[in-house]
């Protein structure tokens, strides 16, 4: 079963900026998919058993952004 997780994550202004979030939170263990909403920052992560918190924060500091 998988679990879903959502976040907003600011600083993000363009396709570009979501890809990016969305290529990072991709590599972490267990994410099947994460899918960023450009308009409202959220981010929604689909993982097989759940991202810990910090190791989201990381991926989006990766990309340059911030989890809000």
């Amino acid at each position: 079963m998988s679990h879903q997780q959502t976040y907003r994550v600011t600083g993000m202004t363009c396709a570009h900026c979501a890809a990016s979030v969305s290529e990072e939170v991709e590599q972490l263990p267990g994410v099947e998919i994460a899918e960023v909403d450009l308009e409202t920052g959220i981010v929604l992560v689909i993982s097989a058993d759940g991202v810990p918190d910090e190791d989201f924060r990381d991926a989006v500091a990766e990309a340059g952004y911030q989890v809000a």
